[in-house]
Protein backbone atom coordinates (compact mmCIF):
# COMPACT_ATOMS: atom_id res chain seq x y z
CA UNK A 1 0.00 0.00 0.00
CA UNK A 2 1.15 3.65 -0.79
CA UNK A 3 2.36 5.72 2.15
CA UNK A 4 1.39 8.71 0.87
CA UNK A 5 3.04 10.76 3.67
CA UNK A 6 5.92 9.69 4.19
CA UNK A 7 6.24 9.72 0.50
CA UNK A 8 5.45 12.92 0.65
CA UNK A 9 8.25 13.79 3.31
CA UNK A 10 10.52 11.96 1.38
CA UNK A 11 10.28 14.06 -1.76
CA UNK A 12 10.10 17.55 -0.29
CA UNK A 13 13.08 16.38 2.13
CA UNK A 14 14.70 15.46 -1.19
CA UNK A 15 13.96 18.47 -2.77
CA UNK A 16 15.15 20.61 -0.69
CA UNK A 17 18.54 19.39 -0.06
CA UNK A 18 19.32 19.59 -3.80
CA UNK A 19 20.50 22.79 -5.32
CA UNK A 20 20.18 23.75 -9.18
CA UNK A 21 23.64 22.88 -9.62
CA UNK A 22 23.58 20.06 -8.26
CA UNK A 23 21.12 18.87 -11.22
CA UNK A 24 22.45 21.26 -14.33
CA UNK A 25 20.12 24.26 -13.85
CA UNK A 26 21.10 27.81 -13.40
CA UNK A 27 21.05 29.17 -9.84
CA UNK A 28 19.76 32.75 -11.01
CA UNK A 29 19.66 35.62 -8.93
CA UNK A 30 17.61 36.81 -6.31
CA UNK A 31 17.56 32.89 -5.29
CA UNK A 32 14.89 32.25 -2.18
CA UNK A 33 14.17 28.84 -2.26
CA UNK A 34 15.15 26.27 -0.02
CA UNK A 35 16.61 23.65 -2.54
CA UNK A 36 15.16 23.06 -6.05
CA UNK A 37 11.23 24.86 -6.88
CA UNK A 38 8.87 21.62 -7.34
CA UNK A 39 8.40 23.59 -10.87
CA UNK A 40 11.91 22.65 -11.33
CA UNK A 41 11.51 19.51 -10.40
CA UNK A 42 8.38 18.77 -12.19
CA UNK A 43 10.55 19.59 -15.35
CA UNK A 44 13.50 16.97 -14.71
CA UNK A 45 10.88 14.47 -14.21
CA UNK A 46 8.93 14.98 -16.98
CA UNK A 47 5.67 15.62 -15.26
CA UNK A 48 3.19 18.63 -14.85
CA UNK A 49 3.99 21.09 -11.45
CA UNK A 50 1.08 20.40 -10.60
CA UNK A 51 1.12 16.72 -10.37
CA UNK A 52 4.13 16.61 -8.55
CA UNK A 53 2.96 19.44 -6.28
CA UNK A 54 -0.16 17.50 -5.52
CA UNK A 55 2.66 14.07 -4.37
CA UNK A 56 4.24 16.74 -2.26
CA UNK A 57 1.11 17.69 -0.74
CA UNK A 58 -0.03 13.58 -0.26
CA UNK A 59 -3.26 14.35 -2.07
CA UNK A 60 -2.60 13.26 -5.30
CA UNK A 61 -3.11 9.86 -7.28
CA UNK A 62 -1.29 6.85 -6.78
CA UNK A 63 1.71 7.48 -9.28
CA UNK A 64 2.54 4.32 -11.50
CA UNK A 65 6.06 2.52 -11.45
CA UNK A 66 6.78 4.79 -14.73
CA UNK A 67 6.53 8.17 -12.50
CA UNK A 68 8.10 7.07 -9.70
CA UNK A 69 11.44 6.01 -11.78
CA UNK A 70 11.11 9.47 -13.93
CA UNK A 71 10.96 11.09 -10.33
CA UNK A 72 13.73 9.03 -8.80
CA UNK A 73 16.11 9.81 -11.70
CA UNK A 74 15.04 13.36 -11.79
CA UNK A 75 16.17 13.82 -7.99
CA UNK A 76 19.11 12.29 -8.74
CA UNK A 77 18.60 9.41 -6.10
CA UNK A 78 20.76 7.02 -5.08
CA UNK A 79 19.81 2.73 -5.99
CA UNK A 80 18.78 2.61 -2.23
CA UNK A 81 17.00 5.97 -2.73
CA UNK A 82 15.37 4.95 -5.21
CA UNK A 83 14.33 1.45 -4.25
CA UNK A 84 13.05 3.23 -0.87
CA UNK A 85 10.33 5.49 -2.53
CA UNK A 86 9.40 2.77 -4.80
CA UNK A 87 8.21 1.32 -1.89
CA UNK A 88 6.66 3.93 -0.37
CA UNK A 89 4.51 4.32 -3.49
CA UNK A 90 3.44 0.68 -3.25
CA UNK A 91 5.71 -0.99 -5.57
CA UNK A 92 8.53 -3.42 -6.01
CA UNK A 93 11.59 -1.66 -6.50
CA UNK A 94 12.84 -2.44 -10.31
CA UNK A 95 15.85 -5.38 -10.16
CA UNK A 96 19.47 -3.86 -10.09
CA UNK A 97 22.15 -4.54 -12.21
CA UNK A 98 22.98 -4.49 -15.67
CA UNK A 99 19.50 -4.59 -16.86
CA UNK A 100 18.66 -1.11 -14.63
CA UNK A 101 18.07 2.07 -16.31
CA UNK A 102 18.68 3.69 -13.42
CA UNK A 103 21.55 6.24 -14.21
CA UNK A 104 23.67 6.63 -10.91
CA UNK A 105 23.63 10.04 -9.53
CA UNK A 106 27.45 10.35 -9.86
CA UNK A 107 27.16 10.03 -13.44
CA UNK A 108 24.00 12.11 -13.90
CA UNK A 109 26.05 15.18 -12.06
CA UNK A 110 29.13 14.42 -14.46
CA UNK A 111 26.97 14.82 -17.77
CA UNK A 112 24.40 17.71 -16.15
CA UNK A 113 28.26 19.80 -16.22
CA UNK A 114 28.25 19.00 -19.82
CA UNK A 115 25.74 21.52 -21.52
CA UNK A 116 28.22 22.78 -24.23
CA UNK A 117 29.73 19.04 -24.97
CA UNK A 118 28.01 16.46 -26.68
CA UNK A 119 27.56 13.28 -24.11
CA UNK A 120 25.84 10.33 -23.41
CA UNK A 121 25.19 7.57 -21.01
CA UNK A 122 24.24 4.65 -22.91
CA UNK A 123 23.57 1.04 -21.68
CA UNK A 124 25.72 -2.13 -22.28
CA UNK A 125 23.17 -2.57 -25.44
CA UNK A 126 24.02 0.57 -26.63
CA UNK A 127 20.77 2.50 -25.21
CA UNK A 128 20.91 5.76 -24.99
CA UNK A 129 19.69 6.72 -21.49
CA UNK A 130 20.43 10.23 -20.53
CA UNK A 131 21.94 13.28 -23.32
CA UNK A 132 23.34 16.71 -23.35
CA UNK A 133 21.23 18.71 -25.44
CA UNK A 134 24.73 18.82 -28.16
CA UNK A 135 24.45 15.11 -27.42
CA UNK A 136 20.63 15.26 -28.65
CA UNK A 137 22.22 17.88 -31.32
CA UNK A 138 24.83 15.74 -32.58
CA UNK A 139 23.04 11.71 -32.67
CA UNK A 140 19.24 12.30 -32.27
CA UNK A 141 16.56 12.28 -29.92
CA UNK A 142 17.06 8.92 -27.85
CA UNK A 143 13.71 9.69 -26.02
CA UNK A 144 11.69 9.22 -28.93
CA UNK A 145 13.17 5.53 -29.61
CA UNK A 146 11.48 2.35 -28.18
CA UNK A 147 11.27 -1.25 -28.36
CA UNK A 148 14.27 -3.09 -29.76
CA UNK A 149 15.13 0.30 -31.75
CA UNK A 150 16.46 1.49 -28.72
CA UNK A 151 19.68 -0.11 -29.27
CA UNK A 152 22.22 1.49 -31.47
CA UNK A 153 23.08 -2.05 -32.74
CA UNK A 154 19.82 -3.01 -33.32
CA UNK A 155 18.91 0.10 -35.62
CA UNK A 156 22.29 -0.62 -37.61
CA UNK A 157 21.34 -3.62 -38.63
CA UNK A 158 17.30 -3.17 -39.27
CA UNK A 159 17.67 0.83 -40.28
CA UNK A 160 19.07 1.90 -43.04
CA UNK A 161 19.05 5.47 -41.89
CA UNK A 162 21.25 4.41 -39.10
CA UNK A 163 24.37 3.49 -41.48
CA UNK A 164 23.75 6.96 -43.07
CA UNK A 165 25.35 9.01 -39.90
CA UNK A 166 28.77 7.24 -40.59
CA UNK A 167 30.93 7.79 -43.45
CA UNK A 168 30.71 4.58 -46.05
CA UNK A 169 34.17 3.12 -45.79
CA UNK A 170 33.96 2.55 -42.34
CA UNK A 171 30.59 0.72 -41.89
CA UNK A 172 31.82 -2.56 -42.70
CA UNK A 173 34.29 -2.69 -38.98
CA UNK A 174 31.41 -1.22 -37.25
CA UNK A 175 28.91 -3.51 -38.49
CA UNK A 176 31.63 -6.20 -36.92
CA UNK A 177 31.78 -3.98 -34.30
CA UNK A 178 28.39 -4.51 -33.29
CA UNK A 179 28.00 -8.05 -34.16
CA UNK A 180 31.06 -9.08 -32.28
CA UNK A 181 30.31 -6.98 -29.03
CA UNK A 182 26.81 -8.46 -29.21
CA UNK A 183 28.11 -12.10 -29.18
CA UNK A 184 30.38 -10.94 -26.25
CA UNK A 185 27.41 -9.26 -24.10
CA UNK A 186 25.38 -13.03 -25.12
CA UNK A 187 28.11 -14.78 -23.39
CA UNK A 188 28.43 -12.62 -20.56
CA UNK A 189 24.62 -12.76 -19.76
CA UNK A 190 23.58 -15.86 -20.92
CA UNK A 191 21.16 -17.55 -22.87
CA UNK A 192 18.02 -15.69 -21.09
CA UNK A 193 19.20 -12.45 -21.20
CA UNK A 194 18.02 -9.71 -23.26
CA UNK A 195 21.03 -9.09 -25.34
CA UNK A 196 20.45 -12.92 -26.11
CA UNK A 197 16.77 -12.26 -26.89
CA UNK A 198 17.99 -9.07 -29.35
CA UNK A 199 20.55 -10.85 -31.61
CA UNK A 200 17.81 -13.82 -31.91
CA UNK A 201 15.74 -11.18 -33.55
CA UNK A 202 18.56 -9.78 -35.45
CA UNK A 203 19.19 -13.36 -36.95
CA UNK A 204 15.34 -13.10 -38.04
CA UNK A 205 15.47 -10.00 -39.93
CA UNK A 206 19.48 -9.47 -41.26
CA UNK A 207 20.98 -10.78 -43.73
CA UNK A 208 23.88 -8.60 -43.21
CA UNK A 209 24.12 -9.98 -39.01
CA UNK A 210 23.63 -13.57 -39.89
CA UNK A 211 26.80 -13.52 -41.94
CA UNK A 212 28.74 -11.99 -39.24
CA UNK A 213 27.53 -13.49 -36.34
CA UNK A 214 28.05 -16.91 -38.24
CA UNK A 215 31.46 -15.85 -38.07
CA UNK A 216 31.63 -15.69 -34.44
CA UNK A 217 34.40 -12.84 -34.23
CA UNK A 218 34.60 -10.99 -31.19
CA UNK A 219 36.87 -8.33 -29.84
CA UNK A 220 36.60 -6.04 -32.34
CA UNK A 221 37.70 -2.45 -31.77
CA UNK A 222 35.97 0.61 -33.63
CA UNK A 223 37.76 2.97 -35.22
CA UNK A 224 39.92 5.34 -32.66
CA UNK A 225 38.48 8.15 -34.19
CA UNK A 226 34.83 8.62 -34.20
CA UNK A 227 33.31 10.05 -37.42
CA UNK A 228 29.76 11.59 -37.89
CA UNK A 229 28.33 12.60 -41.04
CA UNK A 230 26.09 15.12 -39.55
CA UNK A 231 23.18 16.38 -42.23
CA UNK A 232 23.73 19.77 -41.43
CA UNK A 233 27.35 20.41 -40.70
CA UNK A 234 28.91 17.91 -42.58
CA UNK A 235 31.69 15.52 -41.57
CA UNK A 236 32.81 15.88 -37.52
CA UNK A 237 35.77 13.71 -36.29
CA UNK A 238 35.64 13.45 -33.00
CA UNK A 239 37.35 11.72 -30.08
CA UNK A 240 35.40 9.72 -27.67
CA UNK A 241 36.21 9.60 -23.42
CA UNK A 242 34.73 6.44 -21.58
CA UNK A 243 33.59 6.80 -18.09
CA UNK A 244 32.45 3.38 -17.07
CA UNK A 245 29.71 2.45 -14.20
CA UNK A 246 30.95 -1.09 -13.56
CA UNK A 247 27.66 -2.26 -10.91
CA UNK A 248 24.90 -1.30 -13.43
CA UNK A 249 27.25 -1.23 -17.28
CA UNK A 250 26.55 1.97 -18.06
CA UNK A 251 28.98 4.29 -19.86
CA UNK A 252 29.48 7.95 -20.34
CA UNK A 253 30.49 8.68 -23.53
CA UNK A 254 32.05 12.19 -24.33
CA UNK A 255 32.89 13.77 -27.31
CA UNK A 256 35.37 16.44 -28.42
CA UNK A 257 37.41 17.86 -31.09
CA UNK A 258 41.01 19.01 -31.56
CA UNK A 259 40.58 22.95 -30.73
CA UNK A 260 41.43 25.08 -33.61
CA UNK A 261 40.39 22.16 -35.79
CA UNK A 262 37.22 21.93 -38.72
CA UNK A 263 35.25 19.56 -36.69
CA UNK A 264 35.82 21.97 -33.20
CA UNK A 265 34.42 24.59 -35.40
CA UNK A 266 31.69 22.55 -36.69
CA UNK A 267 30.63 21.66 -33.00
CA UNK A 268 30.35 25.37 -32.20
CA UNK A 269 28.25 25.79 -35.24
CA UNK A 270 26.09 22.41 -34.23
CA UNK A 271 25.37 23.59 -30.40
CA UNK A 272 24.10 27.15 -31.95
CA UNK A 273 21.91 25.70 -34.43
CA UNK A 274 20.83 23.05 -31.85
CA UNK A 275 19.75 25.98 -29.32
CA UNK A 276 17.79 27.52 -31.74
CA UNK A 277 16.07 23.95 -32.46
CA UNK A 278 15.30 23.44 -28.84
CA UNK A 279 14.04 27.14 -28.23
Amino acid sequence: MIDRSELAAFLRQRRESLQPEDVGLPRGQRRRTQGLRREEVAELCHMSTDYYARLERATGPAPSEQMIASIAQGLHLSLGERDHVFRLAGHNPPARGTSSEHVNPGLLRILDRLNDTPAEVVSELGETLRQTPLGVALTGDASLRTGPSRSLGYRWFTDPAAQLSYPPEERAVLSRVYASGLREIVTLRGPDSTAAHLSAELLEVSEEFRTLWAKREVGVHPPEVKRFLHPTVGLLQLNCQTLLDPEQAHRLLVYTAVPGSESYAKLELLAVLGTQVLS
